[in-house]
């Protein structure tokens, strides 16, 4: 199926046709693509008003990094731990705040936003150690941001999805803080670039196989740590244990094959996995809240996320 018409037209005239000449990611400086990604990023309109929006910073050995909590004006069921896309490398909580509200308002869960530090200045495990010691810091301040014990859940797109899918990880092995579910939105979940979805010409939009490469250069650029699970979750030996989770995978996304598998993955440890291939939408489509495609990867959170919530409030009377 080719790309649906919203995101055809959207890829022609935002992408190509703003500006024809434009190098491509892999041809940019890390700030030259940052600056390019917020521009993206502004097009997604208004954001929904909360009941409460507060900024903190979290201290590491090594510096600090800041977190910003969205509490939705319907009484919290819910944390929501949410880290952007962008390779590791681009992205923001300025960036993605829209998207968090969006998520609050619609799942009634408040939303912590991790601006983990980006490389090349700060490379792996520095954003995994970031995400980290923000998941604790939720879990710690809980009824603060809540106002009662709720449903903690680990989200986030491309390489947040990367980070989502590592913290359930460190959680489970660290005995650490307990993750109710794992929202993964085209995730990166192996360094292998010669996948056919990676190969396909047809996949080669947004995100393309050169842009990833460019990515795992500036984040990880010892080639023999890239296999590590805390890089590549796909290649953690165990993975049973862990928490629910919900995989969006695109169809001409090169991300899509590796998503799919650590899905199948999870399935055949025992997770319970809710995996949809979301036909026609290229990587990004998420996080596009211009276009119906978001509106249906939206709907398909939502509802596993309200699912989840109902049988936690049950389990627990």
């Amino acid at each position: 199926m080719a790309l649906d018409v919203a995101t055809a037209t959207f890829y022609e005239e935002m992408i190509k046709g703003s500006d024809p000449d434009a190098r491509a990611m892999h041809e940019r400086t890390p700030e030259d693509a940052r600056a390019y990604r917020a521009g993206l990023a502004a097009l997604n309109g208004p954001a929904p008003p909360m009941a409460r929006v507060e900024d903190h910073t979290i201290g590491q050995p090594d510096g600090s990094f800041d977190v910003r909590v969205l509490v939705p004006i319907e009484p919290s069921v819910g944390i929501i731990v949410y880290y952007h896309g962008g390779g590791w490398v681009v992205g923001s909580i300025d960036e993605s705040d829209t998207l968090g509200r969006k998520l609050a308002e619609r799942t009634s869960c408040a939303v912590v936003l991790v601006d983990y530090r980006l490389a090349p200045e700060h490379r792996y495990p520095v954003a995994v150690d970031d995400s980290y010691a923000a998941l604790e810091w939720t879990a710690e301040h809980m009824t603060e941001i809540a106002g009662r014990e709720v449903p903690l859940i680990v989200a986030g797109d491309s390489a947040g999805g990367n980070l989502s899918a590592v913290m359930a990880l460190r959680a489970r092995d660290r005995n650490g803080p307990a993750i109710a579910m794992q929202v993964l939105v085209y995730p990166v979940t192996d360094a292998n670039f010669d996948r056919p979805s990676y190969l396909d010409p047809e996949n080669q939009l947004l995100l393309t196989r050169n842009s990833m490469i460019w990515f795992f250069d500036h984040y990880i650029p010892d080639v023999a740590r890239r296999t590590e699970p805390e890089a590549s979750p796909l290649h953690a030996e165990d993975l049973s244990g862990l928490p629910p989770a919900v995989v969006l995978t695109a169809e001409h996304d090169p991300l899509r094959d590796e998503g799919e598998e650590y899905a199948q993955r999870l399935v055949d440890a025992g997770v319970d996995v809710d995996l949809q291939r979301h036909k026609g939408q290229m990587h990004a489509f998420f996080a596009l809240l211009m276009l119906p495609g978001s509106e249906r990867g939206f709907q398909q959170v939502v509802k596993a996320i309200r699912r989840h919530v109902v049988r936690y409030a049950h389990a627990n009377r």
